[in-house]
């Protein structure tokens, strides 16, 4: 596995050894042992996801202020653009981004730790998007940053349309009102 470090601290783009031929492929999607020798990191997970999206849905910018989840996310169909927010008060990064595309071509998967903001944007027809966490889900502790927050100023590339959001993601707070994780 290929283990490479973004411009956030402790986000991680971790690439799996794929092998292939005129048959197709295959590649280990997860194995604990070989992410805790690539990464120095032992997390646990304890719950799988799986998200399926239209074209120009974007979903986020989630985090938990208990039972903060580390998350281990990538695409098994189409592609996204995954951006992971610093909401550690005492990281030299907070507040900062860091934006990466996930698809099925490139297989890549993005580590973000717990104490992160998390979203994604569909760039293609479809996108299936799997993710494991390293807590539990509590819909109680779950909070949502607008993810055109101007602070924050992410460059989602949505081609000069807006983003399809559900409800809770359209009620967003700003960043400047974040609490505690």
């Amino acid at each position: 596995m290929k283990v490479t470090a973004t411009c956030l601290a402790d986000v991680l783009i971790l690439e799996p050894k794929v092998f292939g031929d005129e048959r197709g492929f295959f590649f280990e999607s997860f194995n604990q042992k070989t992410f805790e020798e690539a990464t120095g990191m032992g997390v646990q997970f304890v719950q799988d996801n799986h998200s399926r999206s239209g074209r120009g849905v974007l979903r986020g910018l989630h985090y938990q202020i208990e039972q903060s989840q580390g998350k281990l996310v990538r695409v098994v169909s189409g592609a996204v653009f995954d951006v992971a927010v610093d909401l550690r008060r005492s990281s030299a990064t907070f507040g900062r981004w860091v934006g990466v595309e996930l698809s099925e071509a490139n297989r890549r998967q993005l580590w973000i730790p717990p104490g992160f903001a998390h979203g994604f944007f569909t760039l293609s027809d479809t996108a299936d998007f799997l993710y494991k966490t390293s807590d539990y889900y509590n819909p109680r502790h779950e909070r949502c940053i607008a993810w055109n927050d101007p602070v924050l100023a992410i460059e989602w590339p949505l081609g000069g349309s807006l983003p399809k959001l559900s409800i809770k993601d359209q009620e967003g707070t700003s960043f400047s009102g974040v609490s505690s994780v």
